[in-house]
Order: structure tokens, then sequence, then C-alpha cells
């Protein structure tokens, strides 16, 4: 009887674990802006939003660049990518309030 119950609470045991791994695969994307950048824009953009000149990716740190952008604008390539650049589209992939929270994040990093 011993037996059966440490292995009982063995099998509880790890199959509480799993339930709870599971929970958190099946959680949706980070809908935070920096959060989602930094999963699906740093490695081209930068985790500083510099970008990097040998991929030509803009910095959005730069004032010149934020006033050449609308948000608009930026809402479109996250959606629909760039035609000519490495930048794909992720309108499939994120909903428009992750887009959003993306344009937020992007124009927090505009430097005074």
């Amino acid at each position: 009887m011993r037996f059966q119950v440490s292995t009982l609470f063995k099998v509880l045991g790890v199959g509480a674990f799993l339930l709870i791994f599971s929970l958190a695969l099946q959680a949706g994307p980070a809908s935070d802006g920096g959060d989602l950048f930094k999963q699906k824009c740093s490695m081209c953009h930068g985790v500083d939003g510099k970008g990097y000149s040998a991929l030509k990716t803009p910095d959005f740190t730069d004032p010149n660049v934020q006033a050449s952008l609308t948000d608009k604008e930026i809402v479109e390539v996250i959606k629909n990518g760039k035609k000519g650049t490495a930048m794909p589209a992720f309108g499939d992939k994120l909903s428009d309030e992750q887009i959003q929270s993306l344009v937020t994040y992007i124009r927090s990093l505009k430097q005074k």
C-alpha cells in the first residue's frame, strides 16, 4: 500500500507539472510592446531600436527617422512587410492590438 501511495503522489506531481507547463506554453504572445519588440523585432532592429547599418534597418531612436514615419506607415509596414527589404509581414501573426502596442513602443524610443 505504501508503494502505491508514493507512486500516486509522484504521478500527481508530474501531472501537475505538465499541466502548468502546457498552460504556460499555450499563453498567447506578449501584448506588451517592449516584450513584442524584443521577441519579434530586435534581431533586425536591435534591442535598443537603433537598427543595424549592415541590414539597413532604421534607427528608431533618431528623431529624424521618427519624424519621417507616420503611425499609419509603421502599422502598414508591420502588417504587410516592406518590399525589397528583409522586413516580413506580421499581419497574420500579430493582432491589431499587438501591432498598435509595437507602434507605441517604437514611438517611445525617440531620443529628445
